[in-house]
């Protein structure tokens, strides 16, 4: 299938008010795309239960308050269009939106300085707190959608929407895991610098310290569940204009059987919550005052077919980091940092500015 019909199918779907994603995997040949969609026939509400099922799922941050939403595959049809960014991208919109920062810009410093003292007082090692920002959404569906895919061809990019739920678009560059013949990968992704030049940044002690309790909870929530557990090296990674430091982590998983556990114990992770968890997570629930919904949740394939022999099933599955709800008028974006003892709230306020232009520049 072309480009241009995969996208005709999705605006068709939107006008019926029909469930669909399209998703884009990161790729290396950042020249070559694979658009993958999942059109559902109806517009029932699935959920997934025991993460056993198979289609497309997407996760909220908390699962305790909301149920994962599930694309079945047996009830979607499947579509796979080729891009060429070069001939298929074209910028149908030359006027960006204005978005005044000193808006929330209190009431954020406000937060993190909470955070704060209560990392002070012992009462957790690190919270990621966020907010939401507002802003005129100015292009069609599609458009933000192809402008993504052109952006941030290394990150995993969607456009998913349910009638009865919403409408959601991102580019995230975080893995949450990747499951296939057994193997589990995952990465610790966390701390966040703008691009500056061609080099990697220097980074601090506190955000080195940052990545480290990712890689510790990961490792921790991993090891009774898989065998021969492998921390690679950290490094760099750039998504956008943003750089980050990425330690890929794998193993073999001892029981298929224990996803739905492995995904309850390792969702969310210190990159997007903090630790100890639940203490963390409390604290975002009551002093946030928003609810995060699918940001900061996860979304991918669960249980697809990887090959067109049908014999192996993937999961592949990525943290909704990045990301906008798209309402009838206006855009929602969601930008949070991880805070440890030695944030700065001014920088952290910063730092969200910087990652909010990821969406921004895109509507």
């Amino acid at each position: 299938m072309n480009s241009k019909d995969i996208f005709i199918k999705a605006a068709d779907y939107l006008e019926q008010a029909l469930p669909f994603v399209l998703y884009s995997k990161p790729v290396e040949n950042t020249g070559k795309l694979i658009v993958d969609g999942l059109f559902q026939e109806n517009n029932h509400l699935y959920f997934a239960e025991d993460y056993t099922e198979s289609g497309f799922v997407m996760a909220p941050f908390d699962l305790k308050a909301q149920k994962s939403v599930l694309i079945p595959a047996e009830n979607a049809t499947v579509l796979r269009a080729k891009i060429n960014r070069t001939d298929d991208f074209i910028d149908e919109n030359l006027h960006r939106p204005l978005h005044d920062e000193n808006n929330d810009k209190l009431k954020h410093i406000d937060l993190v300085k909470r955070g704060i003292q209560n990392i002070q007082e012992g009462k957790f090692q690190k919270v990621v707190l966020s907010r939401k920002l507002i802003a005129d959404k100015r292009s069609t569906i599609i458009a933000v959608f192809k402008r993504l895919l052109h952006h941030y061809p290394t990150a995993f990019a969607y456009c998913w929407y349910h009638p009865k739920i919403g409408l959601w678009m991102g580019a995230t560059p975080e893995t949450l895991v990747k499951i296939e013949d057994h193997l589990l990968k995952t990465m610790a992704l966390a701390s966040t610098k703008a691009v500056n030049g061609t080099n990697p940044p220097e980074w601090t002690s506190k955000e080195i310290e940052e990545h480290q309790y990712v890689i510790d909870f990961i490792e921790d929530t991993l090891k009774d569940n898989v065998r021969d557990l492998k921390i690679g090296k950290v490094g760099n990674i750039q998504a956008g204009k943003l750089w980050h430091l990425k330690c890929d982590i794998s193993g073999e998983m001892k029981s298929v059987e224990n996803l739905k556990m492995i995904l309850e114990d390792i969702h969310p992770t210190p990159a997007v919550c903090g630790m100890p968890k639940e203490a963390a997570k409390n604290f975002i629930l009551k002093e946030e005052n928003y609810n995060r919904e699918f940001y900061t949740g996860f979304l991918g394939e669960l249980n697809l077919k990887s090959n067109q022999q049908n014999t192996t099933n993937l999961t592949e599955l990525y943290v909704n980091l990045r990301c906008m709800q798209i309402k009838e008028k206006n855009c929602e974006i969601y930008v949070g940092g991880g805070i440890v003892k030695d944030s700065d709230p001014i920088s952290e306020w910063q730092e969200t500015v910087n990652k909010s232009r990821t969406m921004l520049d895109m509507i």
